[in-house]
């Protein structure tokens, strides 16, 4: 395999999709000399069949709105991978939502799942529908609407969504009871879902919690403590926050949160009782970040990231792309030493570039981010069992997930003078997984 002939064929392929070819570019370029070392992926054509979605569903949703008006969105599901287990994967609601950004995702989603140890594909959903400033009737009707056609291509053992940017437990519920109407049935076809019917502890913490849990793993290879170092996160919405209260928790000091219109920076630190005004700020008054900064008297950057403040850790957590080149360059020259991603690939290939050429430590999202994917994993596992584990069985698991995934990229990415790369040890470990699974299948 070449991965430059590989790119430029699916670039001929499918044009206009630069998300998608962005995160083809970065796995090709790591698993391209283990690749090679196995011929008989070559013959099978194996990389061309995992780079392609196993099919994708689009389709006109059409909703009312509480004036009485009509309006149409697209609605989007791509199956990638279903090698190592059902189809699994968020749906997102955001204005952006297009098939290169659902490709890139669902492609990512495949190698994030299989690095977690548990039997679950690849996919991803959702549509271009925004739900801000929607009351919640409006929200439900249109989840209903995209649920009368998504319902009859998903199943607990066929592919299981969840949620993502735009999907909270609200939108879940609303989905889940459509759907439960529709297929006439109660299973774990969604993760994600309220504790009074079938939900999991600990799963609206899983992502923020595993990205730091990740996080120190990698601190611990350099012998670093997290105590009293600055962290400057972006993002306000469920991974930012659940990353502030696990580093407030271990002694960390978060100092930025961000939304689509600015950040803030709070050089005192974001405490627990700060968070606590964030939580409802967001999920109960939809409000803008910006209200923080008036409420505590702080610095607040309009149309920003929070990237050019001091610290020590970065822990981007809201959307792809959002740590430029120039961004990445600010963050090594300010003094931070570590990146971990709880969002997906937030990181430019400028940005990743510059943060391995300065060799600090730096964990890509399929890899500091599968925690969120991880406990939909054991939520499924619990639907399945019909039982309810403590958060305290809950939360062990995840460690223990997290730990794996970290040793597993220890493995595969260590580099001959000692530094790790996570980027590649992650690829490799999640791509082998999955490609001996697909031939150990046949040509299907």
């Amino acid at each position: 395999m070449k991965s430059e002939q590989v790119l430029a064929d699916l670039k001929r392929r499918f044009p206009n999709e630069p998300e998608y070819h962005q995160a083809v570019q970065e796995v090709l370029e790591s698993i391209e000399e283990v690749y090679n070392q196995h011929p008989e992926f070559e013959k099978a054509n194996l990389i061309e069949r995992l780079c392609i979605p196993d099919r994708i569903f689009s389709f006109r949703v059409t909703w009312v709105d509480d004036k009485g008006n009509t309006h149409t969105n697209m609605g989007y599901r791509i199956q990638h991978c279903n090698a190592i287990g059902p189809y699994k994967g968020g749906l997102r609601l955001h204005a952006s939502v297009n098939l290169s950004i659902l490709k890139f995702l669902a492609f990512e989603q495949t190698f994030k799942n299989s690095l977690t140890t548990l039997p679950m594909g690849g996919g991803k959903g959702g549509s271009d529908f925004n739900p801000k400033g929607k009351s919640s009737a409006e929200v439900m009707r249109f989840c209903q609407a995209f649920m009368t056609e998504l319902w009859r291509h998903i199943g607990p053992d066929t592919d299981v969504p969840a949620g993502d940017i735009g999907v909270g437990g609200r939108e879940v519920g609303y989905f889940f009871g459509m759907y439960r109407k529709l297929a006439h049935e109660f299973t774990g076809t969604f993760t994600g879902k309220g504790l009074t019917f079938g939900g999991s502890l600990i799963r609206p913490e899983a992502t923020g919690y595993g990205n730091v849990y990740f996080l120190l793993e990698m601190l611990k290879t350099k012998n670093i403590d997290i105590k009293g170092k600055k962290c400057l996160v972006s993002g306000s919405g469920n991974v930012a926050q659940y990353t502030c209260e696990k580093l407030i928790e271990l002694g960390a000091i978060p100092v930025s949160m961000s939304d689509s219109s600015g950040y803030i920076y709070d050089p005192e630190g974001i405490t627990t009782e700060k968070l606590e005004y964030v939580k409802e700020l967001k999920e109960l008054y939809r409000g803008r970040i910006k209200e923080y900064a008036d409420t505590y008297g702080c610095k607040y950057v309009p149309n920003a990231r929070p990237w050019g403040e001091k610290g020590d850790i970065a822990l981007p957590s809201a959307t792809q792309n959002e740590i430029s080149g120039e961004d990445a360059e600010k963050l090594v020259s300010n003094g931070i030493f570590a990146v971990s991603e709880g969002a997906n690939m937030p990181s430019t290939p400028e940005a990743i570039e510059m943060f391995q050429k300065a060799k600090i430590l730096y964990a890509p999202g399929k890899a500091a981010n599968a925690g969120g994917v991880s406990v939909s994993g054991l939520e499924m596992t619990q639907n399945s069992e019909r039982l309810g584990w403590s958060s305290e069985q809950v939360d062990e698991k995840l460690k223990w997930i997290m730990k794996n995934i970290h040793e597993n990229c220890v493995k595969y990415g260590t580099e001959k003078d000692g530094y790790v790369n996570y980027v590649k040890g992650a690829n490799i470990a999640g791509f082998m997984k999955v490609a001996k699974a697909v031939m150990a299948q046949g040509i299907v």
